[in-house]
């Protein structure tokens, strides 16, 4: 897989060449997550380049962000639940310390993670869990890529029922 793309999230997600796009929402992309040590790790990522920080957008898509964020959080939630049993709850965050443009992580958060972990941010796992090719973005991760997009699907669509 060419990975110009990771250089480029936003703009690559713009065009349609990002391959970690799930669903294109109302106000930015959710994307799967590049490593997925917690499967079903996601991000929401802000439509807009430039971008850097919530307060940067007016306030109704501020809103439309947040709402996107929630929606991508309960589709993790529900497809990762159903697909492993020890599905504990997710964690959102947004943060912007490192990469220069607005987006929002979504961590599925389960029984099995190491005690000294579970309930910590996930920010304190080993280095080697974010580089470790055991747990990179992979064909693997199909079933759950489908799974999430499913959910955010049918949400769309609930929506569109309470909207009458």
């Amino acid at each position: 897989m060419n990975d110009d793309w990771r250089t480029d999230r936003i703009g690559s997600a713009l065009r349609g060449t990002n391959p970690s796009v799930l669903r294109r929402l109302g106000a930015g992309f959710a994307v799967i997550g590049d490593v997925q040590f917690l499967p079903g790790y996601s991000l929401l990522l802000a439509d807009e380049p430039g971008v850097q920080r919530l307060s940067d957008l007016p306030r109704a898509k501020r809103l439309a962000f947040l709402a996107d964020m929630d929606r991508l959080g309960e589709a993790v939630e529900r497809a990762c639940r159903a697909l492993d049993g020890d599905f504990r709850r997710v964690n959102l965050e947004i943060l912007g310390n490192t990469d220069g443009f607005l987006h929002a992580h979504v961590w599925p958060r389960y029984e099995w993670e190491p005690a000294d972990l579970v309930g910590m941010p996930v920010w304190l796992y080993p280095h080697e869990h974010w580089r470790d090719e055991e747990f990179r973005l992979d064909s693997r991760h199909d079933g759950l890529r489908s799974a999430i997009g499913a959910e955010l699907d049918g949400l769309a669509r609930e929506d569109l029922d309470e909207k009458g």
